[in-house]
């Protein structure tokens, strides 16, 4: 299953750097930066760093994973 998910990830990934370039070529409309924007943000929510990051500063009140 986890194959699974790294595999959706790295597919949604390619998808949104295309959408990026598609985005400054002036190809798709500004709904598709959204879309990368969000999910650059999921992506780097979803990183070790950052959640520890969130874990320190929420103290007890953090959710555990």
């Amino acid at each position: 299953m986890t194959d699974n998910t790294e595999t959706v990830k790295s597919v949604v990934d390619a998808v949104s750097i295309i959408t990026v370039i598609g985005t400054l070529a002036d190809m798709l409309p500004s709904i598709a930066a959204l879309f990368t924007i969000v999910w650059t943000g999921i992506r780097i929510w979803e990183t070790p760093t950052v959640q520890r990051l969130v874990k320190k500063i929420g103290g007890s009140n953090a959710i555990d994973q």
